[in-house]
């Protein structure tokens, strides 16, 4: 039935009213008073591409007041088929049962040619999802490495804002790129399955070195057997690593997404972590540290912007792409000629 000219009214009405609330007073004051609402908004406004919305996002993030207290930010990461969201799901509904506020920030695999993404973690964790203490909010990853939302960082600094103590980083997981993820969060937690096969044996180690616990989930029913011996395998191979600089050792759990078996040693593992980091100081030295990642790759991606802003720039540069596409060029001859003759 075509809608009537006082719904379509009734709409654009509530649209617009819906943007005018999208300021930065209006925001601050709905991320302090906890409103999911008002989160959901800034994130949105963060991920616009808009130079108007741009603007007033990065006004609402300078605006943003220290937190009372340090959220924990957490990465979590594992191949497809891991179960990371009946994990997270059921993990999530645990820390809300001890009182905490839970923030799940999802990146979901997009298409490489279209840019569609599936964005169904609400879907997938919708007991998590009707909890009145979690905010859940699936990001389409695009084209960013790793299966990093551009803005996962500024989402991050939003939900610690609007009180959430505990910050849930659940990422692709397709391979090395997952130093994106750690390099945004305090604790990097990767998933792993027993018997997964050597098809994967290439990216373990790069990711291996990152975690700080790893995890061998669906240790339940016939696959319990096999993923204590799992664990065994993996607490060795943990062993062969190089003292880290922060003196933490990593240890390898076995847990049950579905059941929910062994979350609890894994919470108490995580916790005894941050008392770690925090009463060496490497805690305070690993955020600063990722506050100078952040600056650099900030600066590299606004100094490309800038360049290329350029119409005879941005012309020549895809000039030398069609070049390398055809042959006639390599990459370094290409750089070269762009940086002399731009």
């Amino acid at each position: 039935m075509k809608p009537d000219q006082t719904h379509i009214n009734s709409w654009l009405a509530a649209r617009k009213s819906q943007r005018a609330e999208r300021n930065e007073a209006s925001l601050l004051e709905g991320l302090q008073k906890g409103s999911r609402a008002a989160l959901g908004q800034a994130i949105t406004l963060i991920e616009s591409s808009k130079p108007a919305d741009q603007r007033t996002a990065q006004q609402l993030l300078r605006a943003l007041p220290q937190p009372d207290q340090i959220a924990k930010r957490i990465g979590i990461t594992g191949v497809p088929g891991v179960g990371k969201s009946t994990f997270i799901e059921n993990l999530g509904l645990q820390l809300v049962a001890q009182g905490h506020k839970v923030a799940v920030l999802a990146i979901d695999p997009s298409s490489s040619r279209t840019g569609g993404s599936i964005l169904g973690d609400k879907t997938r964790m919708e007991r998590l999802s009707q909890e009145l203490n979690v905010f859940i909010r699936p990001s389409a990853a695009g084209r960013t490495l790793g299966g990093v939302a551009k803005h996962t960082r500024e989402a991050i600094a939003l939900c610690e804002a609007a009180g959430y103590d505990i910050i849930l980083v659940e990422t692709v997981g397709v391979g090395q790129s997952e130093t994106l993820v750690h390099g945004m969060v305090d604790f990097f937690l990767l998933l792993m399955l027993a018997g997964a096969g050597d098809e994967l044996q290439g990216i373990k180690r790069g990711i291996m070195e990152l975690a700080d616990t790893i995890v061998i989930n669906k240790a339940d029913g016939q696959n319990e057997a096999a993923a204590k011996a799992a664990r065994s395998e993996y607490a060795g191979a943990l062993h062969v690593f190089s003292q880290r600089p922060d003196n933490w050792q990593p240890r390898v759990l076995c847990t049950s997404g579905i059941n929910g078996t062994g979350l609890a040693e894994l919470w108490s593992q995580i916790e005894s972590f941050f008392v770690h980091m925090q009463l060496n100081g490497a805690l305070h030295v690993k955020r600063k540290d990722q506050e100078l990642l952040l600056f650099e790759q900030l600066l590299s991606d606004s100094l490309q912007q800038q360049f290329l802003a350029d119409p005879d720039k941005r012309a020549r540069y895809q000039q030398l792409k069609q070049d390398l596409s055809q042959g006639k060029l390599l990459a370094y001859e290409a750089i070269t000629t762009f940086l002399t003759t731009a």
